[in-house]
């Protein structure tokens, strides 16, 4: 479903304090935009978009880049990346201004102050500007990108699928439960697809805590031998709590995670 007049809501309560309407050309945009069905365990008042990334730019997305987001594009060395970040940027304040009601230029992006040491520069992601008590959760990787809007900590992770050499990485990234389940896979697409099911979790839940993958990843155990929703403890050192974590359906060769605050 499109991003048009009526449907970029969340669930009603919401409704009337944040109608679509049209406010300008750059609203064109939004027809770039597809809201993502949810599946009906995820809790909360919760709404995710995606969107396809293309291969070069498009100037009207250059032109909702902030000066914040010029100083972070000139730290990106791949153009890949640097496509992904502009087009993420503009997708994400196309959104936000339709749900808020202003431009999409008026929104400001920047990041919540981190939970460990308070810092804002590594915290999870927010809005600052116009003043709003939803969270959000941001994630991209080549050819998708994907906003979580919620009522509460949200946390999401799409990652395309690719070959990835899994017992190189088991040892840094899986719990010894998830290490068990993948050996007990054949190796090729299976045991790939398993990996990056349990990463996109993982990833979602640590991003919605605010603390990224800067942690020891073995400790988080997503159980991938179960079917989503699963339930995946995580937080502060000493002080995990309850995330529910839907893995979500997507076109294409992606995959990805949800993860809300229980």
């Amino acid at each position: 479903m499109s991003v048009s007049a009526g449907d970029t809501r969340l669930t009603a309560p919401l409704r009337e304090q944040a109608p679509l309407h049209e406010q300008g050309p750059l609203y064109e945009q939004a027809s770039l935009c597809e809201r993502l069905a949810l599946p009906v365990s995820v809790p909360g008042r919760t709404a995710v978009w995606w969107w396809r990334i293309p291969g070069t730019a498009d100037p009207r997305d250059v032109a909702l880049l902030q000066p914040a987001d010029h100083i972070r594009l000139s730290r990106i060395r791949s153009p890949a990346r640097t496509v992904e970040f502009i087009t993420s940027r503009a997708r994400i304040r196309t959104v936000l201004g339709a749900l808020l009601e202003v431009r999409p230029e008026d929104v400001e992006l920047g990041r919540r102050p981190c939970p460990c040491c308070a810092d804002p520069e590594h915290g999870p992601p927010a809005v600052l500007r116009p003043a709003t008590p939803l969270w959000i959760g941001v994630s991209h990787t080549a050819g998708c990108g994907m906003l979580a809007v919620s009522d509460g900590p949200v946390g999401i992770d799409v990652e395309r699928v690719r070959q990835v050499r899994t017992d190189d990485l088991a040892a840094a990234v899986l719990a010894p439960a998830e290490a068990a389940h993948l050996r007990s896979l054949p190796e090729g697409p299976a045991r790939t697809g398993a990996f990056l099911r349990v990463w996109t979790r993982k990833e979602a839940v640590l991003k919605g805590v605010g603390i990224g993958i800067a942690t020891d990843l073995t400790a988080v155990e997503t159980h991938p031998q179960s079917e989503a929703p699963v339930t995946v403890s995580a937080g502060l050192p000493g002080a995990p709590v309850p995330w529910s974590v839907s893995d979500l359906a997507l076109p294409g060769p992606w995959l990805a995670a949800l993860a809300c605050r229980s």
